[in-house]
This record gives structure tokens, sequence and C-alpha cells, in this order.
């Protein structure tokens, strides 16, 4: 049982203090409250607009913090609901008297969905060969990889569904009989389609196989990265930035385990760091893309999508980044993070 300590962070802490204390309480929201007395509330959110403002991990939490937070008093715990619902909020503090956090009424735990909508298509790449899941994937296609009781697309499509995405277009190849049997004798609120490739065409490649069939901007996702984000609020992010791709990337920090040494002139030592610690943004392998790309994807080309991001970007093309924390990725490309997915989901349940 999580305490409500456990949700307080120091107004001098940084940043990168702050997304480690959200992954470690598995919640989105923290509370800059001294002596208890609330002063400020923390989102993953606003950590996210701190950050595509140019703010550093490195900077204090008070720079991102929104210091004037909704609260209700004891009395009126009973608003909670409404106030959530009013404002699009998730989290209410309930303070005594004295302005101290006595408890915190979450949305989850009273049945609301805050979250926007993104009724748009999703795009699927699932025709590659999954050979770091081998031996799984010599008997099944990635796709059908069970995580739980359900294989890892269909999980991936749930999350898709539960904002408005009602349209999922497969790009299969590698056993694509076994997921069009699947899909084909599931019974769902959405309609699944299928794009057959009859070469690999990398995971980019296989977009020209969509020409004429794409007239709305669309999700284009790998089939073996689960997210736990608000997908309505990255379209709406994506149209306001007036992006042709929006990457959707996770914060990674990564402390080497051994003493790191700088290799110097001769033979020297230039320098010696102690498990250092690396911060870094990686490709989760799910975007946000406008149509135009599909059309002037070349007919046949092996391609990987970031190298097709690429391409626009020399371009001169506006594409940009959606931040996530770490703990929102889950992904199943290799056995070792397959087991932790299985894990994790499991937690969830």
């Amino acid at each position: 049982m999580l305490k409500v300590e456990e949700l307080f962070i120091a107004p001098e802490a940084t940043i990168l203090d702050s997304m480690k204390k959200l992954d470690e309480t598995g919640q989105r929201i923290l509370f800059v409250a001294p002596q208890g007395k609330l002063q400020a509330v923390l989102t993953d959110g606003d950590l996210r607009k701190f950050l595509l403002r140019g703010g550093t991990l490195e900077d204090p939490v008070s720079k991102a913090a929104n210091y004037s937070p909704k609260s209700l008093p004891v009395s009126e715990r009973g608003r909670a609901r409404s106030l959530m619902k009013e404002y699009g909020i998730d989290a209410v503090p309930i303070l005594d008297r004295s302005g101290v956090i006595t408890d915190i009424v979450f949305a989850h735990g009273l049945d609301i969905d805050n979250r926007k909508q993104a009724p748009i298509p999703v795009v699927m790449m699932a025709g590659g060969l999954g050979t770091r899941l081998y031996p799984y994937t010599k008997i099944l296609p990635k796709p059908l990889i069970p995580v739980g009781e359900h294989p890892i697309s269909e999980l991936i499509i749930d999350r898709f569904r539960d904002f408005g995405c009602r349209r999922v277009i497969m790009i299969v190849n590698y056993k694509k009989n076994m997921i069009k049997s699947y899909f084909g004798d599931l019974e769902t609120d959405y309609t699944v389609e299928f794009a057959d490739e009859t070469e690999f065409l990398g995971t980019g490649g296989g977009l020209c196989l969509l020409k004429g069939k794409m007239d709305s901007t669309f999700f284009f996702t790998n089939c073996d990265t689960l997210l736990d984000v608000d997908f309505g609020d990255v379209y709406a992010y994506h149209k306001h930035q007036g992006n042709l791709i929006t990457m959707i990337c996770a914060f990674k920090h990564y402390t080497v385990p051994y003493g790191v040494v700088d290799l110097g002139p001769d033979g020297s030592i230039a320098a010696m760091r102690e498990k250092p610690e690396l911060n870094f943004l990686t490709n989760t392998g799910v975007y946000v893309v406008e149509p135009r790309v599909v059309e002037e994807m070349r007919d046949g080309e092996k391609i990987g999508f970031p190298d097709v991001i690429e391409r626009y970007r020399a371009a001169g093309e506006k594409v940009g980044i959606y931040p996530i924390n770490e703990s929102c990725w889950m992904d199943m490309g290799q056995m070792e993070e397959l087991e932790k997915m299985r894990r994790k989901l499991e937690e969830q349940t």
C-alpha cells in the first residue's frame, strides 16, 4: 500500500530525481509538500512540457511544477470526482485545516477516464522473423507470442482501442496465415485488415503497400512494444506541433556497473569515472504519421522507419519527439524483456 509521503518530492530535487520517483511509485503525479503542506504538484505531463521547452534533467523540480494545484479540504472529499471531471485531472490531494495532505483521491479509483480520444487508424508492422525471440518464433510469429493470456499484438491493439482507434492494418509476412487466422476468429469491436509483404522490406518499407489506403493521420507501431501512455494526448501534441512524424521516445537512465577509464595518449589514463550514470532518449518504435509519408514511400524499397524519418529530417521536414517515462514503456523484443513484460502486466492485474 503506497503511503502519501512516498509521493512527496523536494522543490530542489532534480527533474531526473522526479522521473526516478515516478518510476518507483508507478504513479503519474508527485507533490511538493514541505512538512506535508501542499505547495505544488508535478505530473508526468508537466515534466514532458518542461523538457520540450528546453529544460534539462539537472534542473530543479521547482522550475517544472504547477504552483496552482487543485485540492479539496477533508470536509469536501465527496467533490473529488466532479473536480477531476471538471478540470481533466487524475488526482486530488485532500488537505486538513493546516494545508497538510492527509490523503489523495485518484481518478482510476473512481472509474473516471479523463483521456482524450484519438479515433485514427493503427498500422502495425507485424511481418518480421522475430529472430531475437527464437525458439518461440520458430513455432509462432512474434505478433502471436503470448504475454499472459493474450498475444502481444492483441494487447497493443487493445491499448489503442481504448482511445477510440477502431481500424487496424497489419503488415504481415512471416507465418502470416497464422496471424490472419487468429484475428479472423476473434470477436472484436474493431476491424483488422492485412497487407501482405512478399519479401522483407524492413520496419518502414512495408508502408508502400498501403498507398491509396490511408487518408488520415495514423499511429504506426512495432508489434513488440506496449506503451502505457495517453495516445489521445500524443495525437493532440502531434497535430498542435504540425509534425509530419512524431516519434514517441522514452527517457532511459542507465548506471554503468563498472569503473570507466578514458584512454589518453601513449597508453596513459585521461580520466576515470566510477559507475557513471547515462541519460538518453530511446526510440520506442511507436509513431504518429501523416498519410503523405505513405504516398511518398518508394515501391519495394527495403528500409527501416528510423531511416525514413532521417530522410525527412535531412530534407528540412518537421519531425518531433513525444517524451515519456521509462516506466511507461514495455518491450518484448528479447527474451529477458519478454519476461519483464509478463511480470509487469501480472502486477497491474
